[in-house]
Order: C-alpha cells, then sequence, then structure tokens
C-alpha cells in the first residue's frame, strides 16, 4: 500500500440464503478487516428478511458494513469479488439463492456509471433490506439526495426483522463454523 493512498469510507450490503448465510458474512467482514487496504469500521445488526425480487426461495440474512479503505472503488468491487468467490458463490440468476453477495453500495467522493460498478448502487433506495441494516450507523449519510433514514421512511420493510441486535455479531468465532 502506498503511504500516500487516502484512507476513504465505503459501504456495503451483505447478505445470502444457502448454506450458513451468518457464518458466510461474518467470514467476508472478517477477510475484509484483515487486509492492509481495508478496516471495517461499522456493521449493522444482523436482519433476517424476506426475498425480494424472486420471492419464490428462503428467506435472507442481511446486513451492511462501512470500511475504511484505501482502493478504489473499482479494486474494492474486485476483492469483494473474490471473497465472494473463495465463498463458492455460484450466479446461477438475478435475485436468485446464494450463499454470500457483496454489494458496494457508497463510495466516498466516488460516482460511479460503468456497466460493472454503479455508485451508489443503483437500487439500494428501493431497498428496506438495505436501508434498515444501513440505517443502523449511516441513517445520516446521504444517498442521491436524500439521507439513508429519509429513504428508509418510505421504504417498504415489511416481513424484515432483527436476528441479532449486537453489532459485533460477526466478530463471534464460536457462532458459526468459518471458511478463512
Amino acid at each position: 500500500m502506498s503511504p500516500n493512498r487516502k484512507w476513504r469510507c465505503a459501504t456495503l450490503g451483505l447478505g445470502g440464503n444457502i448454506g450458513y448465510p451468518r457464518g458466510a458474512m461474518a467470514d467476508a467482514l472478517l477477510a475484509l478487516d484483515e487486509r492492509p487496504d481495508c478496516r471495517v469500521t461499522a456493521v449493522s445488526r444482523l436482519y433476517r428478511t424476506p426475498p425480494w425480487g424472486k420471492t419464490d426461495q428462503d428467506w435472507f440474512f442481511n446486513a451492511c458494513a462501512a470500511v475504511e479503505t484505501t482502493l478504489d472503488p473499482e479494486a474494492l468491487l474486485e476483492v469483494c469479488l473474490e471473497i465472494e468467490r473463495v465463498m463458492k458463490r455460484v450466479r446461477k440468476e438475478r435475485w436468485g439463492p446464494r450463499t454470500i453477495d457483496i454489494d458496494l453500495l457508497t463510495f466516498e467522493g466516488a460516482n460511479v456509471a460503468g456497466d460493472r460498478l454503479q455508485l451508489p448502487h443503483p437500487r439500494m433506495t428501493d431497498r428496506g433490506f438495505v436501508l434498515m441494516p444501513l440505517a443502523d450507523f449511516a441513517a445520516d449519510l446521504e444517498v442521491a439526495g436524500s439521507t439513508v433514514g429519509e429513504w428508509l421512511a418510505d421504504a417498504d420493510v415489511s416481513g424484515i426483522e432483527v436476528a441479532d441486535e449486537r453489532a459485533d455479531w460477526w466478530r463471534d468465532r464460536n457462532a458459526a463454523p468459518h471458511q478463512f
């Protein structure tokens, strides 16, 4: 890592509904936190959420996290995709079942409109399962002209329930089988 690289904040959405998603999300966060170019600075409570988009599947577990990183947005996306690959994420169908999903939601100072990456995430303001956990630590974060809290006030959050009240649920190495 270059000593001249500035640390910038990014937010991530994590989820899954195959296997042990809580453990997979914890592993992903720990893998990010162990990197010299990333550090996890905040994590939401853990939520249990109904499926969205493709509704004929198991419920999901979802959480959000803030990370500080010296990586640029594209490099952070690649790190997240590599973590998904290591954790055996298979992309069969859009919005389908998955072991782990890591979405880059926002990145300090970046607005990106590419084929591979769009920032802020183009559908985050429509998704209660993203906004509710993100509001746990970033309710005042401005996205597309409104705060996360304002977007959340208008979002459909029906069926979403807190699965773990603790913001440090992901650090509990005894709560789940871990892959890393």
